[in-house]
């Protein structure tokens, strides 16, 4: 029988302020600004179990209010947590990227409204007081010149369109629900009335390095992209490309009319300070 780990109630509850205080510092790691308007509700179960499956299928599901992560690593769920790349991620002890772990964090009687109303940005953060309080983590950020790619216009895009709010939709209360996200499905990339920023920072992760928006374009926009990432893995397993999907950086040129150029610029790294075995209660 595998040890489990286990918190409940007051042991996952923390000061409002401090919440405020958590989101402002996952806004600035994931190099976006923000500034929170509502204190971030707690999670008032977590349950952590050592995943010794061996596995190579990873996965992370988010509903309002409840979190789980499956056979995920501490450096998975850091980079979850504060919206950054595992690859700008420094001071990882070794077992931070080897052992795996099976998470659950719930909210007891959710305000559900206002969990649907929070963006991706401050559900992650909510997960920030679990990583300081069951792995001890300390962590600060700092800025490197790193190589980047600046995402630009070709003479004959964009290849997309801007996008159409629907009828009723009141722009003042925002986008309705659909509407701002970027789906990836078996390398299949759907967006719906997000601005290039967003696409930069999807596209960030899909290429491994830090996306800038140099495109000028400054609506909401509906686009779809088709491709085969490089070393194309699916649930651990290799993945044929096809003539139909061609790799990230030809297809945003045929299919977007966009381009990624290598350069190089500030980036928001994460440092580690401390990090913890989770203890057993």
């Amino acid at each position: 029988m595998r040890n489990a780990f286990h918190a409940r109630g007051a042991a996952l509850r923390f000061p409002l302020l401090a919440f405020a205080a958590l989101a402002v510092t996952a806004a600035t790691a994931s190099g976006q600004q923000s500034t929170p308007t509502a204190l971030l509700p707690a999670y008032d179960i977590v349950s952590i179990h050592p995943n010794n499956s061996f596995s190579g299928s990873t996965r992370i599901s988010t509903n309002p209010g409840i979190l789980t992560f499956t056979n995920v690593t501490l450096k998975q769920m850091l980079s979850y947590a504060y919206g950054i790349r595992e690859g700008l991620i420094d001071g990882i002890p070794g077992w931070a990227e080897s052992a795996h772990f099976d998470v659950m964090a719930k909210v007891v009687d959710p305000d559900m409204a206002a969990l649907k109303a929070m963006n991706r940005e401050q559900r992650s953060a909510m997960f920030i007081p679990v990583l300081a309080d069951r792995f001890s983590a300390k962590v600060h950020t700092t800025t490197k010149i790193l190589p980047v790619y600046d995402l630009v216009l070709l003479k004959d895009g964009p290849k997309f369109e801007q996008y159409v709010p629907p009828a009723g939709e009141d722009p003042a209360k925002g986008p309705n629900l659909g509407a701002g996200n970027i789906n990836i499905r078996n390398f299949d990339m759907v967006a719906t009335g997000v601005p290039m920023a967003s696409l930069a920072e999807t596209l960030s992760r899909q290429v491994d390095k830090t996306v800038i928006d140099k495109t000028g374009l400054p609506g909401k926009y509906d686009l779809e992209l088709k491709f085969t990432p490089d070393n194309a893995r699916m649930n651990g397993a290799p993945v044929e490309a096809t003539d139909a999907a061609p790799n990230i950086y030809t297809a945003l040129q045929e299919q977007l009319g966009l381009k990624l150029v290598a350069s190089k610029g500030p980036v928001v790294t994460l440092i580690v300070d401390q990090l913890k075995m989770p203890t057993e209660n």
